[in-house]
């Protein structure tokens, strides 16, 4: 029995590495269809995020059989909770993917009125942080996962850099507003990925430090 156990255990650490690996290609598309004003690009994502929701529906499923198959010890517990909790962060991860290339296509119509430095490198900054969560919890790497959650002061520095710069250029002309609004919002779902980021990497301390009690 525990073999078995084992085995779907192996299976749901390879579907979340597999569903790490969709959201990155859903951000990193995302990105490059805003930041080149693709529409047709982010159509395409926007579809996709169906895949992702099938796919945490597919772990959250394979969670339940492990926990009804039989009794797991603690540390089993702890991992299979931190799974379920970094699925939801993963699938809110892909929400937001599709949420920017909402924008995407809402603001494809105008040439934007500043250059997106800052946004660019927040979003450079997620997808490293999102990347490095998953390699943490792949690689067991606790000093990792706790890395990431302090770069998350990186993605606030930037969004304040960002709402500042978006301010001084609504003053500058107030014909800009509502662009500038629209980037503000893309700029705030760059932060909440990075939060949901820092989270994956928080319950992979969380299912590490069982294990190193029970070592």
């Amino acid at each position: 029995m525990r073999t078995k156990f084992d085995e779907q255990l192996n299976q749901l650490n390879q579907e979340l590495m597999h569903m790490g690996t969709m959201i990155e290609e859903q951000i990193q598309k995302a990105v490059v269809a805003f930041m080149k004003q693709d529409t047709e690009l982010a159509r395409i994502i926007m579809d996709n995020d169906t895949d992702v929701d099938r796919e945490e529906k597919k772990i959250e499923n394979i969670c339940f059989n492990l926990l009804m198959q039989q009794q797991p010890v603690a540390r089993d517990l702890r991992t299979i909770s931190a799974a379920m909790k970094m699925v939801t962060d993963m699938e809110r991860i892909g929400d937001h993917a599709a949420d920017i290339s909402e924008m995407t296509i809402l603001i494809a119509d105008n040439t934007y009125v500043k250059q997106l430095d800052h946004i660019q490198k927040m979003a450079s900054e997620t997808v490293q942080m999102l990347m490095k969560s998953i390699q943490a919890y792949v690689d067991k790497d606790m000093e990792a996962a706790k890395a990431i959650i302090k770069n998350d002061d990186v993605i606030d520095e930037l969004f304040l850099e960002v709402k500042k710069d978006l301010i001084a250029m609504i003053h500058a002309n107030a014909d800009c507003g509502e662009q500038a609004t629209d980037l503000l919002m893309v700029a705030k779902y760059f932060e909440r990925i990075g939060d949901h980021a820092t989270n994956i990497a928080e319950w992979v301390i969380f299912a590490l430090d069982d294990k190193n009690r029970e070592g």
